[in-house]
C-alpha cells in the first residue's frame, strides 16, 4: 500500500494497515523537507510511475483537499477497515475509506469512496454515507440517517435517526443533530442550530 500525506493521520492509518499485515511502501507529500514517517519512506511529491502496481490511500484528514488529491491520482485506490471495527457483512464500503479503531457499521448501511470512519464512531442501520465524508471520533448515527457528500460529523456528535444531512455541512464537535440539515449549513450546539451556511 501507499499513503498519500505524511501526517498525524497517516500515522493511524499506517496503524490500521499493520494490524491487517499490510506493508506500507511508501508515502507522497508535497512538504519536500519530509523524508520519512517511522521508518517508511516520505517520496516527495505524487508520481503515477512510482510503485504503480501498489494502490493507495488518501490519508488525509480535510475533507476538500482529501477530494482534491484523489481526483488526480492514478494509482488504483485501497481500503482498510481495523480488526476491532464491528462491519456488519451487507455493508458496502467504497474505494479510499478507511473504517478506524473500534467503530461499528450496521446492517445495509452504505459507505461512499473515501470516507473517514474514525476511531469509535457508530454508524447504525440503513445510513447513507456519502463520497468524502469524516465521522469523527465517538460521533454517532442512529438508523437510517444520510449524510451528505464532503461532510464533517464532529466528534462525539449525535444524529437522531431518519434525518438528512446535506452536503458540505460541519457539525461542530459535540452536537446534538435532532431536525433535517441543509447544504453546506454550519451547525452547533443541543439540540443543535444552523449557525451559517458556507459561501460556495
Amino acid at each position: 500500500m501507499l499513503l498519500y500525506g505524511a501526517s498525524g493521520h497517516a500515522k493511524v492509518i499506517i496503524s490500521c494497515l499493520t494490524a491487517n499485515h499490510i506493508p506500507v511502501m511508501g508515502i507522497f507529500d508535497d512538504d519536500l523537507s519530509k523524508t520519512s514517517l517511522w521508518d517508511i519512506p516520505v517520496v516527495g511529491s505524487y508520481k503515477a510511475e512510482y510503485e504503480s502496481q501498489e494502490s493507495i490511500i488518501v490519508a488525509i484528514g480535510n475533507n476538500k483537499i482529501r477530494q482534491k488529491v484523489a481526483m488526480m491520482i492514478r494509482h488504483s485506490f485501497g481500503n482498510t477497515i481495523h480488526p476491532s471495527a464491528i462491519v456488519d457483512p451487507t455493508v458496502q464500503i467504497g474505494e479510499g475509506t478507511i473504517v478506524l479503531h473500534q467503530s461499528v457499521i450496521q446492517a445495509d448501511t452504505h459507505v461512499g469512496k473515501h470516507v473517514i470512519v474514525n476511531t469509535a464512531a457508530s454508524i447504525d442501520h440503513e445510513c447513507r454515507i456519502g463520497d468524502f465524508v469524516h465521522i469523527a471520533p465517538k460521533a454517532t448515527l442512529c438508523g437510517n440517517v444520510s449524510v451528505g457528500q464532503g461532510t464533517l460529523v464532529g466528534a462525539g456528535s449525535i444524529i437522531c435517526p431518519n434525518l438528512t444531512i446535506g452536503k458540505g455541512c460541519l457539525i461542530a464537535a459535540g452536537s446534538v443533530i435532532t431536525k433535517n440539515i441543509p447544504d453546506f449549513a454550519v451547525v452547533r450546539g443541543n439540540p443543535a442550530k444552523v449557525l451559517k451556511i458556507i459561501d460556495t
